[in-house]
């Protein structure tokens, strides 16, 4: 969802990379349906193992409790973003962390122009 909200509020201005240190097989079929409410549809992107030549070749790492899972690297500009899992939880649920991710994305946004 961050990613969609990256891509979709800051435009090419910013390269937006996505993955995780443990990414399931498919993408939440709820957070595509709390993202298309938006506008946004997220459904065509494909879950993606972070791998080291992604951290390095970034700027801003943004993680999500992913813990020691995540390397850090001298230099980096790191923002741990603690959220509520959206997985198995209903759109009810995952409105408000899909909101709640937006304020953040944009907060981020903001903070690198």
């Amino acid at each position: 969802m961050a990613a969609g909200y990256l891509q979709a509020l800051a435009g090419e201005s910013i390269d937006v990379l996505s993955a995780g240190s443990a990414p399931k097989d498919s993408i939440n079929p709820v957070a595509v349906e709390a993202m298309l409410e938006e506008g946004i549809d997220i459904s065509a992107n494909t879950p993606k193992v972070l791998t080291d030549e992604a951290v390095e070749a970034s700027d801003v790492v943004i993680t999500m409790g992913c813990g020691d899972a995540c390397k850090f690297y001298p230099g980096k500009r790191y923002e741990d973003w603690e959220l509520d899992d959206p997985a198995g939880q209903g759109i009810d649920a995952v409105r408000p962390i899909r909101d709640d991710i937006k304020a953040r994305v944009q907060e981020l946004i903001a903070s690198l122009a």
